[in-house]
């Protein structure tokens, strides 16, 4: 069965016999009942002078008791030099078995040695965010079952909350001790921050850390506790650290992109938003960089600090830590090796997780405490809702990431071209609706800026700065006549092959089957 949900997209309710409620609006649906649990272990059940090791991977995961059709979790720590996943999957299918399925906090394209494996029938099902030639392998309808794409908040909440259940965690661990206390910080594949495997090592039936750097107990500090962990595996290699550097996690040398960063940057300086003391957090994209480098320079010019500042730890968040511009850096993701050092390094170099900073079933997050978040987006229609996981074709080829979650800083800025590839990004109506346009505030491309009108303050403090508005309209009569037309309407008339899940556990939007490659 289908319903129209708040957002007016036509979702189903049931997936493989569990029920699925449509999303009903920001803020719509209050949580009930108590968090998940893990099963309660015994002491006595671990080996009492503290030494977890098992003598191989495939044994490790036959002693966790995993069956056909459980659920096994990695973590994309390592980005494209994720090492661990494949290990796993391959001691599996060693093991015998089949339909199992992976909940990866985010899947790169190293992980399309994967998709032999799902041809085998050893995955069936991928709840994660998807991209690459996983994501287009989905988009084709190569998958046997529907993915389930969540944000990195929305999947320590489905974690906790029991709606995602992790039969078996395995952690890459540079640096472990024997008992299973683990850091990212050292180690030859030191990746930095371990924090997407923190709701996994908390709610999981079993834990496996597996390390390529055993260290005599204690591992300390350590970023997870041995108490959490059942087994220790060590093995040749966890993953490539250097690729961690990958994607899109390079500044834009493009001219126009560059542009986009600076009306950014301007237009937060005029509104007042950049101030002493202010905060912010920009993604992974060129343009968020590149905005990270202008704001500096604006600080430095005009002897500005920030509170804090938010990432994904990058040199140049590091670089602004270090010069006393930033009094902390709130990492959540390490995007590069002078990220890595600086954790390990730098007292006020903070290593948070998702339940801290993007949680939406808890005590608060960090989220809403920013000043202002620079954050790209594949599509953008004329309401401000947005898209971020799909191309104008339809196609799975972003994840949602922590995008969703950091729609919830006080402003929230979307900075896109007025066309990618000859397609206009602004649209009449989106592929893929991922983020409501009552959480989006601001969308930039190289034209100029345009403020959503629910923003009166900011549109107010524009005006009073003397600070030109432009209008999504603009941008996008400008985009088709520069395109020669309105870009054609993605089909959806396919079969359904993944849902886009909002932050509360509510359904968004549905991906549908695409022919194209």
């Amino acid at each position: 069965m289908n319903v129209l949900n708040a957002a007016g997209r036509l979702v189903p309710t049931e997936n493989q016999g569990r029920p699925l409620t449509p999303y009903q609006g920001v803020g719509a649906v209050m949580p009930t009942g108590r968090k998940h649990g893990a099963p309660i272990r015994s002491c006595r059940d671990y080996p009492a002078d503290g030494d977890k090791r098992a003598t191989s991977l495939q044994e490790a995961i036959a002693g966790s008791g995993l069956k056909n059709g459980g659920s096994v979790s990695t973590h994309h720590h390592f980005r494209n030099g994720d090492m661990v996943a494949a290990q796993v999957f391959r001691a599996a299918e060693a093991l015998g078995l089949r339909d199992l399925v992976w909940l990866p906090s985010a899947v790169f394209p190293c992980h399309e040695e994967l998709i032999p494996l799902i041809e085998r029938g050893v995955i069936r099902r991928i709840e994660g965010s998807l991209n690459g030639p996983l994501g287009d392998l989905a988009s084709r309808g190569g998958l046997p079952e529907w993915a389930v794409l969540r944000s990195h908040g929305c999947r320590y909440r489905a974690i906790q909350d029991g709606d995602l259940h992790v039969d078996l965690a395995v952690v890459g661990a540079p640096s472990c001790d024997p008992f299973g206390n683990m850091t990212g910080a050292s180690g030859p594949s030191a990746c930095g921050v371990l924090g997407f495997a923190v709701a996994d090592t908390q709610y999981a039936d079993h834990v496996i850390a597996l390390t390529d750097n055993l260290v005599p107990f204690p591992c300390a500090p350590w970023q997870i506790a041995g108490n959490d962990v059942d087994q220790v595996v060590v093995v040749d290699c966890i993953g490539d650290p250097s690729q961690i550097v990958s994607g899109t996690t390079q500044v834009t040398t493009s001219p126009e992109r560059l542009r986009i960063a600076e009306n950014i940057a301007q237009f937060a300086l005029a509104v007042g938003i950049v101030r002493n003391g202010w905060s912010f957090q920009a993604g992974a994209g060129g343009v968020s960089l590149a905005f990270t480098l202008i704001a500096r320079d604006l600080m430095r010019e005009r002897g500005l600090r920030a509170q804090f500042v938010r990432g994904g730890s990058n040199r140049y968040l590091v670089e602004m830590l270090e010069s006393g511009m930033a009094d902390v850096l709130l990492d959540g993701q390490t995007f590069d090796l002078e990220g890595v050092r600086s954790a390990r390094e730098n007292r006020n170099h903070v290593m948070t997780s998702p339940f801290t900073s993007y949680n939406y079933h808890g005590k608060g997050h960090f989220a809403s405490m920013i000043d202002l978040t620079a954050l790209g987006a594949t599509e953008v229609d004329l309401d401000f809702n947005a898209n971020v996981v799909s191309h104008s074709d339809g196609r799975m080829m972003h994840g949602i990431g922590g995008w969703q979650d950091a729609l919830f800083a006080k402003c929230t800025v979307l900075a896109v071209p007025t066309l990618r590839s000859r397609v206009p990004i602004v649209r009449r109506e989106l592929t893929t609706f991922c983020g409501p346009s009552e959480l989006i505030d601001v969308v930039v491309t190289e034209r100029g800026v345009a403020v959503n009108p629910r923003r009166t303050d900011l549109i107010e403090a524009a005006h009073d700065a003397g600070f030109a508005l432009s209008s999504l309209d603009a941008f996008l009569n400008y985009a088709e006549n520069l395109a020669e037309g309105a870009p054609a309407t993605s089909d959806r008339s396919g079969d359904v092959v993944g849902l886009i899940t909002w932050v509360d556990g509510t359904i968004l939007d549905t991906v549908h089957r695409t022919s194209l490659s």
